[in-house]
């Protein structure tokens, strides 16, 4: 196994391999020697809840804020498709927090190509994004509270994820994120994070950033 892997305020270490569908440019990251993708706990849980790797806080010119949650992964089982090829997957959650006084439109998507993890050249994996409803209360189940995943990832492997939400004002919405890779060298620690730049979304796994969508709104600056 090879040594080995997050945006604007963390990185993240480790790795995942995958199979090759399209190629990037690698990034510079810190590698640490781990053996699994399943569940891993944080060393000092955000606002206490173990399940939370990291919290962004943005705020508007009146001060209201705009909260972005991402969870640890779940997962390390597989999942063996139409073509009798086996993968390894991991299940990942999002929650975003609206106290503005207006309401957030949220758009993520991510194309059918795979993604080539950086320090991991030549090796990728694949983002799904289900249209399941992440709550709190899913946070102790298996998977997160994920259900039919297998029949989600037999009519979506093969086709472009997107998902839509409209977050009301002093609303909260969560989603699901599935990382898929076929299993051949499938061992690391994978870290994935949503996080805003202006309104522009992007995900962040372990060394790769991704734009992956947008939200409407305006003028929101990094605490």
């Amino acid at each position: 196994m090879r040594k080995s892997i997050l945006l604007l305020i963390l990185a993240t270490t480790g790795f995942l391999s995958c199979r090759q569908d399209s190629k990037s440019t690698p990034d510079t990251v810190d590698i640490k020697n781990l053996d699994s993708i399943k569940n891993v706990k944080s060393q000092k849980p955000l606002n206490n809840d173990k399940d939370i790797y990291t919290k962004f806080e943005y705020t508007d010119p009146k001060g209201a804020s705009l909260i972005i949650q991402n969870s640890f992964p779940r997962g390390g089982m597989k999942y063996t498709d139409a073509n009798s090829e086996v993968y390894n997957y991991a299940v990942f959650w999002t929650r975003i927090i609206n106290e503005t006084d207006n309401v957030a439109e949220l758009e993520i998507g991510f194309p059918v190509d795979s993604y080539e993890v950086p320090s991991l050249p030549g090796k990728y994996f694949k983002v799904l994004v289900p249209s399941d409803t992440m709550t709190l209360d899913k946070a102790g189940l298996f998977n997160y509270g994920l259900k039919d995943l297998e029949s989600f990832l037999d009519n979506a492997i093969h086709k472009s994820s997107s998902l839509k939400r409209t977050i009301n004002p002093k609303e909260s919405s969560g989603f699901y994120v599935v990382i898929l890779c076929l299993t051949e060298g499938a061992h690391g620690t994978l870290r994935t994070v949503l996080s805003l730049k202006g309104q522009n979304l992007f995900y962040r796994i372990n060394g790769k950033e991704i734009q992956c969508g947008k939200i409407n709104l305006r003028h929101l600056k990094t605490i």
